[in-house]
């Protein structure tokens, strides 16, 4: 062939190669060209590309080798000869982005040159650099490959005929090469894109183990943007690895800018040979017989198996499964799809690092297309894979808007016949389509999401329904993130009385659901309108606004939670309350400046309608017998005010409340009437106004307003006093909204003459973190799901008798954006927030129970966790041991109790007012009256841990208990006000976290000064019963963390003691004050169901009282402050107690009462402690001297049995605590 026709023939073969691969794309070529013509070609190109890549491909055979200081070689226009064209030149032509192909020898030396350009121009090329890629043929020393095996351009034949380059190389290698006739290489039948053919099968397994060797062996962001973001790019540098295997068995080495690792030896070419070899040894049938049916290759069958092994045996801390950019490109196949779509959905599930891989091999847009099909059987596994990605990037929601892809999880989530935890997981998808989104809330506003929610938020909590917490959950959240400072969507949502569909689910058993309905009423406050704002308006415009009277429907529900039992919800009624605060703060300021004026009793009279409270669904009592009239109680109204900036008063704090734990209607944490200075706070209020002469320029609502906004205020300054810090910080942030400051002032701790704040105050922590939930968001036996796609309960619930083993519903509350309490005041920026405006409201306090649900999804839920086992098997070893010693205790005989082994000085300032012996560990936890607990390991004798239970100023201990004993034990303590606060790693120095607080018991009589709560836990039921102070027995389920009902005490006196039955959930009995006691039974309708009167010798009240050892529930034991301690059958229904004992005349402080062994122990104020046996003989008698105990020996305080085995912790007023046991004690 003459050398012009053969010059022609290469252009023309190179320019249909490459239009193989980009059809589209507009293609020139020039043979021979010269300076001018580059510089021509180079512009055009760029002009009509312009901010698109062009590619420039030199192929320089029989041309001088680049210089270092030259460049390529082009011809000379005036002479035969070629003449150097700089890589400055070029580059500057044809800018970027770029890709250049230098097909000659010694091409490194312009990869070289580049380098250096960029070297020396480094501070304004680096962006433009990196839009600038090269291949070039091989290294600056090397010459290009003379051997006849090769064709002379192998380096463009594998960049652009990469399948039949691959072929023939491998043909001349393999066994096939004596029987296959190399020119049917190229008769392979079939098109490239037609997968269901061999050469489109070939060039399918070919892209998938290029892919797959570079995302093994690039960093990721190499690999994306070379093989994920530019068609062309990605097929040049799949072609080019090849290249790179085939020139270096020629010792020949390509070349790149950006450098690439050596791949030409990974081990997956060994994969494509064994394809290659399969796909040819099919090749002379199909060639002689067309119509032979084509078998497809095994390879990615093969693939798929190997990635699911790897999914049985791998982890995050093993090297990620190598086949998973062969998934994505399986995914593509219809006959693969499915089972692709599986195991893909079981490696997302690991965790957010295998949805990043995912992510960075590429899975978006092949997901994302199959959001176009209606295959029914990918609709649950492709909703999966959805809600794993979209838990860890939200950015995605801009291109599923734009795609139309939200239509696809609205219609699933309306289907019927989905399970409700998938419609739970699409529910999740358009929450985060709609969250921060104007354009998916607009999308979703317009295919009715809003009515689809609601409809099935009716359907799952109608009373025939079967309940799905996780989907009502969700269902909330998602119509909260699309009326989320979105005021169309909120209208919409008024108009369909979505009010009135939420508000049911605030009584809902999980926290969760309950917080999720919470945070969605709260989104239709719409915090930008501000009723009356302007001083211009009048109480009947704002009447007329029905926007106004929703809110104020809202706001009046909402109030029905603010006692709620869950941090988690009374946080997101905290912000809502903030919201509504912010747009109608003219008003509440108003209300507030004369709630606390000493001089007006304008709402203090009308108090008493604020705390009518249907309880009738609960048990209450009537409320009011609680509230004294409003002229009695304005004289205990008077916190520090400031009006205008030199105005103060002083006078006593008011603690604002009602007498219900509902926190219906305005019910809040302490009391007005009853104010004591010991109690909570010490603290007041500080009202911050912006008017010039300190008067709030805003007309007086009507009555019904005013009430509400009262309401409102009493809720606000309730939760600034609750025993969760986060809770407490929220609620003062909500007050400065209106201009009330409550200045809270740290407790100090006296301490070596000086006052010390301490340090270790648990509110320091920013969070409140716990336990996962043990209960099962799924209940397994609702549905048919397969198990590879419904999610099993997070901690399986264990069925064992002896415990029950039932959770404290604990929550990992993490609110990221509130302040931690660093101090007692009020939110500094906020304190002064008296004033409407933009910069304010963005400072309004942020919801959190949505980030929070978010993570549910990030975690593993087709499997149990880890350590389920693991828990599981040391639950069993303690329930074995628990066993054990349980049928010790029964069957010893009580001997001596002489045998003390240990005495401890706690160092308490007050004096040890409780303890608490593990039953697991050789461990002692003991409390005094300032709340401060103390941990030991009493065989070793050494201090575990130290921590204050809280910081605030009213303190006092009831009783220490332990929850969960079988497990993880969390550590509940119960405060003489009514609050409780329950605390894991308690044991750990330092490590101590607050699981969840909150107020068991709230308001008490007229007249008492103090609430001396008493609260017992019972963990075969999971309840906690709380009285005090007060006329009924709060009961409260801590898995639900929900109040369950209020049981009228029936009578008038107030209750001392208070025991639960460890043998029947339900039943317990109560000590009064009058020396009577009763038992309750909450599985019958009549209660009490024994009531007696065995203390006679005065009026003494109920030191403590239990059920007698073992299995009987029939038998209780009283003590009197009077120092007889009586056996009583309540079988019997009469005052006569069958067995007598005169413990301690006058002078009996405390009783304990073993739960297994037949044993009692009583101790008095002289200090002793005597143990008696259940038929009233003395067994023991522990006398404590100046010698065995501290010097200032004071009375016993506390008395507390082991509950397995038979050892007594004393603790006494002059802050000792002391272990005995009898006389076969061995230590462990």
């Amino acid at each position: 062939m003459a050398a012009p026709k053969a010059l022609e023939t290469i252009g023309k073969a190179l320019h249909a190669q490459y239009e193989r691969w980009l059809p589209r794309a507009r293609y020139k070529r020039q043979l021979d060209p010269t300076v001018e013509e580059v510089k021509k070609l180079c512009t055009t190109c760029r002009k009509y590309a312009r901010s698109e890549r062009v590619l420039f491909h030199y192929n320089g055979h029989g041309v001088p080798k680049p210089t270092p200081n030259d460049g390529i070689w082009v011809f000379n226009k005036s002479y035969t000869q070629y003449i150097p064209l700089p890589i400055s030149d070029l580059d500057s032509w044809l800018k970027t982005p770029s890709i250049y192909v230098f097909d000659c020898s010694a091409a490194g030396m312009i990869v070289n040159a580049f380098m250096e350009r960029i070297e020396w121009n480094s501070s304004d090329a680096s962006a433009s650099s990196k839009d600038c890629i090269l291949l070039a043929a091989c290294e600056a020393h090397e010459t290009l490959p003379q051997s006849s095996e090769f064709p002379a351009d192998v380096f463009t034949s594998c960049l652009t005929t990469p399948i039949q380059m691959a072929l023939r190389w491998f043909c001349s290698r393999s066994l096939l090469r004596d029987w296959l006739d190399h020119s049917l290489i190229d008769q392979i039948p079939g098109r490239q894109n037609d997968r269901k053919t061999l050469l489109g099968e070939l060039n399918w397994i070919f892209t998938a183990v290029t892919d797959t060797i570079a995302w093994n062996v690039l960093p990721h962001d190499i690999f994306q943007r070379l093989f994920r973001q530019d068609l062309l790019v990605a097929s040049l540098f799949r072609n080019f690895l090849l290249a790179e295997r085939i020139m270096r068995a020629a010792n020949c080495s390509p070349n790149s800018y950006p450098l690439l690792p050596s791949t030409h030896q990974h081990h997956m070419w060994d994969a494509w040979d064994m394809a290659a070899e399969i796909c040819l040894s099919k090749l002379p049938q199909l060639i002689a017989n067309p119509n032979a049916e084509f078998q497809p290759s095994p390879f990615f069958t093969e693939q798929l198996t190997a990635f699911e092994v790897w999914l049985d045996h791998g982890s995050e801390h093993k090297k990620p499964p190598e086949q998973l950019p062969i998934v994505l490109q399986v995914l593509l196949s219809q006959s693969h799809r499915f089972r692709a779509l599986v195991l893909l959905g079981r490696f997302l599930d690991m965790g957010p690092w295998a949805v990043d891989l995912a992510l960075s091999v590429g899975i978006f847009p092949y997901v994302l297309k199959l959001l176009q099909t209606n295959a029914m059987e990918l609709r649950q596994i492709l909703v999966f894979i959805w809600t794993k990605i979209l838990s860890l990037d939200k950015s995605c929601q801009v291109d599923l808007v734009k795609d139309g892809g939200h239509a696809y999880f609205i219609k699933f989530l309306d289907s019927m016949d989905a399970y409700p935890e998938q419609r739970a997981m699409a529910a999740f998808v358009l929450a985060v389509i709609v969250d921060g989104h104007r354009r998916g809330q607009e999308a979703c506003i317009h295919v009715n999401l809003i009515h689809v929610c609601l409809r099935h938020v009716q359907l799952a909590s109608a009373p025939d329904a079967q309940t799905e917490p996780l989907l009502l959950q969700w269902l909330c959240l998602c119509l909260g993130k699309l009326w989320e400072d979105f005021p169309q969507a909120q209208v919409v949502g008024l108009q369909a009385d979505a009010p009135a569909m939420i508000v049911p689910l605030l009584s809902e058993p999980q926290p969760e659901v309950r917080a999720a309905a919470v945070f969605a009423l709260g989104t239709l406050l719409d915090v930008g309108s501000v009723p009356c704002g302007d001083g211009h308006g009048t109480d009947e415009d704002c009447e007329e606004d029905e926007k106004i009277k929703a809110e104020l429907n809202i706001v009046k529900n909402l109030l029905q939670v603010v006692g709620d039992g869950s941090p988690l919800v009374r946080a997101e009624v905290a912000v809502a309350l903030a919201c509504f605060a912010f747009s109608h703060n003219k008003h509440l300021k108003s209300i507030a400046a004369e709630y606390w004026k000493p001089q007006s009793n304008y709402l203090l009279s009308s108090l008493p309608s604020l705390a009518n409270i249907n309880c009738s669904s609960t048990g209450y009592a009537n409320p009011n017998q609680y509230m004294h009239s409003g002229s009695a109680l304005s004289s205990h109204i008077g916190p520090v005010l400031r009006f205008g900036s030199d105005s103060i008063a002083t006078a006593r704090d008011g603690r604002i409340s009602t007498s219900s734990p509902l926190a219906s209607e305005g019910i809040m944490h302490g009391s007005p009437q009853s104010d004591d200075s010991s109690q909570h706070f010490d603290s007041g209020i500080l009202i911050k106004e912006n008017a010039t002469n300190g008067v709030i320029n805003c007309p007086r609502s009507r009555p019904l307003e005013s009430a509400m906004y009262s309401q409102l205020i009493l809720a606000m300054s309730a939760m600034a006093k609750d025993p969760s810090p986060q809770i407490a910080n929220l609620g003062r942030r909500t007050l400065s909204i209106i201009g009330i400051e409550q200045v809270v002032t740290r407790t100090s701790r006296f301490s070596g003459g000086i006052y010390q704040v301490d340090s270790s105050a648990p509110s320091a922590s920013p969070n409140l973190a716990g336990l996962a939930r043990s209960s099962s968001w799924f209940d397994m036996n609702a549905g048919h799901l397969p198990k590879t796609f419904r999610t099993p309960p997070v901690s399986p619930p264990q069925n064992n008798f002896l415990t029950g083993l039932r959770r404290v519903c604990s929550l990992e509350f993490r609110p990221h954006q509130l302040n931690s309490l660093e101090t007692g005041l009020a939110d500094p920026i906020l304190g002064s927030a008296g004033s409407s405006g933009g910069s304010e409201r963005s400072l309004l306090p942020q919801s959190t129970i949505y980030n929070w649900s978010c993570g549910h999804f990030s975690r593993p839920l087709l499997t149990a966790a880890d350590d389920n086992e693991e828990m599981m098997a040391r639950s069993e070893e303690r329930e074995r041991i628990a066993l054990n010693h349980i049928a010790k205790c029964q069957h010893s005989s009580m001997s001596k109790f002489y045998n003390p082994i240990v005495s401890l000085d706690a160092k308490f300032a007050t004096g040890t007012k409780a303890t608490l012996l593990l039953p697991f560990s050789p461990i002692v936890v003991a409390a005094d009256e300032n709340e401060c607990i103390r941990v030991w390991n009493y065989e070793e004798g050494t201090t575990l841990n130290s921590f204050e239970n809280h910081d605030l100023f009213d303190r006092g201990i009831s009783r220490l208990c332990l929850v969960n004993e079988l497990d993880d034990s969390l550590l509940l303590v119960a405060s003489s006000d009514g609050n409780v606060r329950v605390w894991k790693d308690y044991t750990l120095k330092g490590k101590q976290k607050l699981v969840t607080a909150f107020s068991s018991v709230q308001g008490h009589r007229p007249g008492v000064r103090s609430m001396n709560a008493v609260v017992d836990w019972q963990q075969q039921s999971g309840y906690l019963y709380a009285s005090g102070e007060a006329s009924s027995i709060v009961l409260w389920d801590l898995d639900k963390e929900q109040l369950v009902s209020c049981i009228p005490s029936s009578s008038d006196s107030s209750i001392s003691a208070l025991s639960a039955s460890q043998v029947h959930g339900g039943l317990f009995a109560a000590g009064f004050v009058n020396g009577s006691i009763r038992i309750f039974d909450i599985r019958t309708p009549e209660m009490p169901i024994y009531t007696a009167r065995p203390h006679t010798q005065g009026v003494e009240r109920v030191v403590e009282i239990g059920f007698q050892p073992g299995l009987d529930p029939d038998k209780i034991v009283s003590a009197s402050q009077a120092g007889d301690i009586q056996f009583l059958d309540i079988r019997n229904q009469t005052d006569e107690a069958y067995v007598t004992i005169d413990a301690h005349r006058g002078s009996l402080t405390a009783l304990a009462i073993h739960r297994h062994a037949p044993v009692i122990a009583s101790g008095s104020a002289k200090p002793i402690v005597k143990v008696f046996s259940l038929e009233g003989e003395q067994l023991s008698i522990i006398r404590y001297s100046s010698t065995f105990m501290a010097q200032r020996t004071r009375s016993v305080s506390c008395l507390t049995f082991h509950p397995y085995r038979v050892l007594l912790a004393a603790g006494a007023a002059d802050a000792c605590v002391s272990i005995h046991a009898d006389d076969s004690y061995q230590a462990r």
